[in-house]
């Protein structure tokens, strides 16, 4: 072949090469890290100042969006649970300042599904919902650590805080752990009434509780892990005598109140 002909033919390939997507996924999540650390604060988000720049989350799902399926299969499983708990957080946050303001989630689309059945997230080459991201994805196996629930946020006061860092997979089981312990704290949410042996649960061991334990009598002992030594000691005294009282779930925003 003429060496210049070959030249050109080569120069013509190379656009087209460097256009190819790399399934190259920065699992530090560090695009993401950068939104937590300067919007949220003590498990609130400051909405209005993330829609007026929103450029490093866009970037993070764009990111996100360009994983395979084929890609995510070969991760190891911290990665890939870490990846689809900031995915779903992500995911939701872009929900939320996509329609701010407002006071509530459950504003979105409201006279439809809600706002979990709407095609939000971008992964594997389709448009996805949140609650496909939950049920189908996150909670089916090899993903079912009941913990998650303590992280996934759903833009709430009556969800756990939403961390001011992303998951990472050498990190994860520390934070699972954290996030349990943190929401088990809060005692709006969850508390131990020992003169009354009534435990006072959020809704989300309701609505999940299948997640976690088989049985509702078995609650008890598992929250009790998650609390403090006093009402973990005191829950563990009154087995098989404790009743479960469920809490009000707050569906007003978790947002930051800057007046």
């Amino acid at each position: 072949m003429n060496r210049r002909l070959f030249l050109f033919l080569c120069a013509l390939t190379l656009p087209a090469a460097a256009a190819t997507p790399t399934q190259d996924f920065d699992h530090t999540h560090r695009r993401f890290a950068l939104v937590l650390d300067e919007h949220v604060g003590d498990g609130n988000v400051d909405y209005a100042k993330l829609k007026k720049n929103p450029s490093h989350l866009k970037d993070y799902l764009e990111d996100a969006s360009r994983v395979s399926k084929a890609a995510f299969d070969k991760w190891p499983a911290g990665q890939q649970l870490a990846f689809l708990l900031n995915l779903y957080n992500a995911a939701t946050l872009d929900l939320i300042i996509q329609h701010y303001p407002l006071s509530s989630i459950k504003e979105i689309s409201a006279a439809q599904d809600g706002p979990w059945k709407l095609p939000v997230v971008r992964l594997w080459d389709g448009q996805h919902s949140l609650d496909w991201l939950e049920h189908e994805v996150i909670l089916a196996k090899p993903h079912s650590d009941p913990r998650v629930h303590f992280a996934l946020v759903c833009a709430a006061k009556g969800c756990p805080a939403l961390l001011n860092k992303p998951y990472l997979a050498k990190t994860l089981d520390r934070q699972l752990d954290e996030q349990g312990r943190h929401f088990m704290a809060q005692r709006d949410k969850n508390r131990f009434d020992a003169a009354k042996n009534t435990l006072h649960l959020s809704p989300i061991f309701q609505w999940y509780r299948a997640d976690f334990v088989e049985k509702q009598s078995d609650l008890p002992a598992y929250v009790a892990r998650f609390m403090n030594a006093a009402d973990s000691a005191a829950i563990a005294k009154a087995a098989g005598r404790i009743r479960i009282a469920f809490t009000e779930y707050d569906w007003d925003l978790n947002e930051v109140r800057t007046h």
